[in-house]
C-alpha cells in the first residue's frame, strides 16, 4: 500500500465529494439501543494501544474491527497485545485485510466502523476528526486536538457538525471524568472559593522517550517515530502535555478562555538536533476576564523539582488538586482513596451517552483548551503578547504541504524570542 498522501488530499476528505460518498455508506446506529458497535483505531502507538483497550472495556457490545497506522510493526504489536488481554481478546476481530497502512489509511478504514479512536500525533488530529465526523462516526480523540490556529478552527467546525448529526465526541482530557476533579468543580462553581482572583498550574517533569534513526529511514518516518520533538506533530509539550492543566483552569473558570497571554521559554538542556525544534521549558502569564491572572509553568528537564498540579484562589479560600482540598471559610477535601480511573471512565461515559441517545460532545471544550496552550507557545516563541483572537485567527499552518512518505523534510528552525515573527 502506498505510504504517501498530500495535505491537499487530507483536507479534501472533509469537503464535499468524499463527505457525500461517506454519507451514503455511513452506518450510524440507532440511538438508545444496545446494538453492536464496530470500532476502529487510528494510531497504534503507546497511547493508542492503551486507549483502545480502555475503549473496548467501556461497553460489552463493541468490537475492534479495523486499525489504521503508518507503521505496520506498530499495528501488529498492538493487535498481538490486545489478543493477550483476556477481557477484550474475543472482541478483537481484525483480519489482515482490515489493517490499513499509510498516511491515507484512516480514509480507507472509516467505511468499516461506527466508532473511531484517534491517537496519532496531534498534528493529524484536526484532519482525522473532521473526516470522522463527515463520515458520521462517533469519536474518541486523544488530546490535544490541534497544534495551530487552522486546526482549532477545523475542530470548532467539526463540533458544530457533530451536534447537527448527534454524534458523540469525547476527548482525552480525562480529568473531566475523574471523581475528585468533578466533585471539586461542583464546589468551586457553587461558590465555595468565592470570587476567583488568581490561579496557577504546573506540568514540570523530566525527559521523555526518543528513538534513534534506522539506516535508510526517511525524514518523515523518523520524525513520526520521534513525533514529540517536532512542533508540527506535537505542538510542543506545552500543547501536548500541559493542555491538561490549562483545561482544568478553563473548566474552573466556567469554561472561560484567556483574553491574552505573555510567555517565555527556551531550550536550556535539550539543545541537540536529536531533540527536534521544541523547547524544554515554558512560563506563561495568562489573563482571563475580570482581571484573573493564571501563572502557567511546564518543563521537561531531568533532576529538577517535579510538580504536576493546579491551584485556584478566591475571596473565600484556595483549592489545590494535589489533595482535592479547599482551605479557607468552606474547608473541604475529597479522599484520594475514593477516586476513580478516569482513563476508563471517559470511555464508559461515551458509550453510555450513545446508548441513551444523548451523545456527549466535548470537542469545543478541548479545542479551546488546546488553543489556550497554542497561544502560550506562540507568545513564548516570539516574545510577544498574544491575544485569543490572534491565536484563533492565525494563518500559520504547521502541517507540511503535500506531505509524502519519501519527501525531504528539513527540521524547522528552533524559535528565537524577539526574532521569530508572530504569524
Amino acid at each position: 500500500m502506498s505510504q504517501s498522501s498530500s495535505r491537499r488530499g487530507f483536507l479534501k476528505t472533509t469537503g464535499g465529494v468524499l463527505a457525500a460518498n461517506w454519507a451514503l455508506h455511513a452506518n450510524v446506529h440507532a440511538q438508545g439501543t444496545n446494538e453492536a458497535l464496530k470500532v476502529g483505531m487510528v494510531g497504534c502507538g503507546r497511547r493508542g494501544s492503551g486507549a483502545i483497550e480502555q475503549n473496548l472495556k467501556g461497553d460489552s457490545n463493541v468490537k475492534l474491527v479495523a486499525v489504521a497506522e503508518v507503521f505496520k510493526d506498530k499495528a501488529d504489536d498492538c493487535l498481538r497485545r490486545l489478543r493477550r488481554v483476556e477481557e477484550v481478546a474475543n472482541r478483537v476481530d481484525v483480519p489482515e485485510e482490515r489493517i490499513f497502512i499509510g498516511l491515507d489509511a484512516y480514509q480507507r478504514m472509516l467505511p468499516h466502523i461506527d466508532v473511531v479512536v484517534l491517537a496519532t500525533p496531534p498534528g493529524f488530529r484536526p484532519i482525522h476528526i473532521a473526516a470522522a465526523i463527515a463520515a458520521g462516526k462517533h469519536v474518541f480523540a486523544e488530546k490535544p486536538v490541534a497544534v495551530d490556529g487552522p486546526g482549532v478552527r477545523a475542530c470548532l467546525a467539526a463540533y458544530e457538525e457533530a451536534n447537527r448529526k448527534k454524534l458523540g465526541v469525547v476527548a482525552g482530557t480525562q480529568r473531566h471524568y475523574q471523581t475528585g476533579y468533578v466533585e471539586s468543580m461542583k464546589r468551586i462553581h457553587g461558590g465555595d472559593l468565592g470570587t476567583i482572583t488568581s490561579a496557577r498550574c504546573y506540568w514540570n517533569t523530566g525527559f521523555l522517550w526518543r528513538t534513534g534513526r534506522d539506516p535508510g529511514e526517511t525524514d518523515v518516518a523518523f520524525q513520526l517515530r520521534n513525533w514529540y520533538y517536532y512542533c508540527w506533530l506535537s505542538g510542543d509539550h506545552i500543547c501536548e502535555q500541559h493542555v491538561h492543566n490549562l483545561d482544568v483552569i478553563n473548566w474552573a473558570l466556567n469554561y472561560a478562555h484567556p483574553i491574552r497571554c505573555t510567555g517565555l521559554g527556551g531550550r536550556q538542556v535539550r539543545t541537540g538536533p536529536e531533540f527536534g525544534n521544541i523547547f524544554d521549558h515554558f512560563a506563561v502569564d495568562y489573563e482571563y476576564p475580570d482581571g484573573v491572572h493564571v501563572m502557567s509553568q511546564c518543563r521537561q528537564i531531568a533532576n529538577c523539582a517535579n510538580d504536576v498540579s493546579e491551584a485556584i484562589t478566591g475571596t473565600r479560600g484556595t483549592w489545590n488538586s494535589k489533595n482535592y482540598a479547599i482551605t479557607g471559610e468552606r474547608a473541604w477535601s475529597f479522599p484520594r482513596r475514593q477516586d476513580n480511573d478516569p482513563y476508563q471512565a471517559e470511555h464508559v461515559a461515551l458509550y453510555q451517552s450513545i446508548r441513551q441517545g444523548r451523545p456527549i460532545n466535548d470537542l469545543k471544550k478541548v479545542a479551546e483548551s488546546t488553543l489556550t496552550a497554542i497561544m502560550g507557545r506562540m507568545s513564548a516563541y516570539t516574545g510577544k503578547t498574544v491575544t485569543w483572537e490572534q491565536a484563533l485567527n492565525s494563518q500559520e499552518s504547521l502541517m507540511p504541504q503535500n506531505l509524502a512518505w519519501d519527501m525531504k523534510l528539513p527540521v524547522a528552525p528552533v524559535p528565537v524570542p524577539g526574532q521569530t515573527p508572530l504569524r
